[in-house]
């Protein structure tokens, strides 16, 4: 149950000595201790999902900075694969009866047909581990697409993030967030899909994916990056009630240059091709007569670039390899996208897998003939002030999928989403302390009044922990301690 002290903060130390005193109940709880312990400490898990070719694939590479995800295929990813950080490199396909099976790694990558030894509908997952700085805080799940051509993968998907959630944990995967990759607008399945995902909105994230062909496109009257990055802040107010927000990437330019895929040649070849005008460069890249790079080299750099890399790229690869590829680590859209995994989603991922770690040891409270005990502890647990936070993240997600209406789900919100005091009732960052415990005060009679007209049990659970939000604000200015 111990941790790097990098990733000791309140909440996990607060369980960790739950944990602790549930170990020292003795008997078989120490072991139950042990394995909840080992969920508490293990990355959250960040599923990645949306339609067939919504480019998952791609996205999963650029965010590992490995070629591992397959992306070429028609239908690239089968059954839904686990990234994890963790040496020697190494694949499992775990059955949905949980039996694991070693698979052998064929060029790094196990999911071609001859590489896994079941069936692909009797495999829950396929578990791979690759030393990767990238997924040491965060573990991603590929996913099968959406509405497929075979109902299989569709069904797979469902499997693991809907149903999965009430067959064995063996058998399934439990996500802490969700990033959901759609073209210019979500289909009304999408957002079914999404809103069945037991997560709420702060922790899924939207992707507007091939931002690089957005619109028009890279010959279009305006630039693709620059349309979808406007269109991605509309669709993240119009989608607020299911995203945090909406971020527009080029996973293509994004798996390129993480991936280390881009090398001088290409630059070189990139780079003969800036004095042609963008028509002509791309009437001469459809045509198969002989012109200033050959077909081979032409179609390896729209596979490394596409159009808008290739068009906009070439000045700039005339510096070479490196200072292409920082170019496009700053056109893809990459950079954001890392920030909010680091930043707001890692964070409500990490509060959603301390409910799940609190979920399970009330499990035990229920079924242990220690029951008594281990209610205190939990008991204690959840009474700590550094655990508020995660009591008001679990309401919001009650509260969404009973009534996603009720009015206590904005106050949800907004406490959640503050940084500060002041953020945490509705005030600038300027505010004093006075008027912060001021508005603080307001909001908690506001509160207690609505107590008497709640509709739902989940409404009724949401309005104890705002009370215990409000009074904390209203006594010292801050949520927590």
């Amino acid at each position: 149950m111990n941790a790097p002290a990098s990733h000791a903060d309140p909440v996990h130390v607060t369980l960790d000595n739950g944990l602790r005193a549930l170990a020292g109940l003795g008997g078989d709880l120490v072991a139950h201790a042990n394995q909840i312990g080992a969920t508490l400490w293990a990355p959250p898990r960040l599923v990645v999902a949306g339609r067939l070719k919504a480019g998952k694939s791609t996205l999963v590479n650029a965010l590992i900075g490995a070629p591992v995800a397959e992306t070429a295929a028609l239908e690239a990813t089968r059954v839904v694969t686990i990234y994890s950080d963790g040496a020697p490199s190494r694949a499992e396909v775990v059955a949905l009866d949980g039996a694991r099976h070693p698979v052998a790694l064929d060029s790094g990558t196990p999911t071609s047909p001859a590489g896994l030894p079941l069936p692909d509908e009797q495999i829950a997952y396929l578990h791979r581990w690759l030393p990767s700085a990238a997924i040491r805080d965060l573990t991603f799940i590929d996913t099968p697409g959406l509405a497929t051509l075979t109902t299989g993968n569709e069904t797979a998907t469902r499997r693991v993030l809907i149903d999965g959630f009430e067959q064995t944990r063996t058998a399934s995967v439990d996500a802490d967030a969700a990033v959901f990759l759609f073209d210019s607008v979500p289909r009304a399945d999408e957002l079914a899909f999404l809103r069945q995902l037991p997560l709420s909105p702060l922790n899924t994230l939207g992707v507007l994916s091939r931002a690089d062909g957005f619109g028009e496109g890279a010959l279009g009257r305006r630039d693709p990056l620059e349309h979808a990055t406007d269109h991605a802040r509309t669709l993240a107010r119009q989608l607020a009630d299911t995203v945090s927000t909406v971020v527009p990437i080029s996973g293509l330019m994004a798996q390129t240059s993480h991936t280390g895929a881009l090398v001088e040649a290409d630059a070189r070849a990139l780079a003969s091709l800036a004095s042609w005008g963008p028509l002509d460069l791309v009437d001469h890249l459809e045509s198969d007569a002989p012109g200033v790079i050959d077909a081979a080299t032409r179609d390896r750099l729209l596979d490394l670039l596409g159009e808008y890399g290739l068009i906009n790229g070439r000045t700039v690869a005339a510096r070479g390899a490196a200072a292409l590829n920082e170019w496009l680590v700053a056109h893809s859209g990459i950079t954001l996208l890392q920030q909010v995994l680091r930043t707001s989603l890692g964070e409500f991922a990490s509060l959603n897998r301390a409910r799940r770690v609190l979920d399970r040891i009330d499990a035990l409270a229920y079924s242990h003939p220690a029951r008594d005990h281990i209610r205190a502890i939990a008991y204690g647990v959840r009474s700590d002030p550094s655990m508020l936070r995660v009591a008001l993240l679990a309401d919001l997600q009650r509260l969404l999928a009973a009534d996603p209406f009720a009015a206590i789900a904005d106050d949800l919100r907004t406490l959640l989403n503050g940084r500060t005091g002041a953020q945490c009732v509705g005030l600038p960052l300027d505010a004093t302390l006075d008027q912060v415990r001021e508005r603080a005060r307001i909001r908690l009679a506001n509160t207690q009044a609505h107590a008497l007209s709640t509709a739902t049990a989940a409404e009724d659970a949401a309005v104890v922990d705002v009370v215990r939000a409000y009074s904390a604000l209203a006594a010292t200015g801050r949520l927590a301690p």
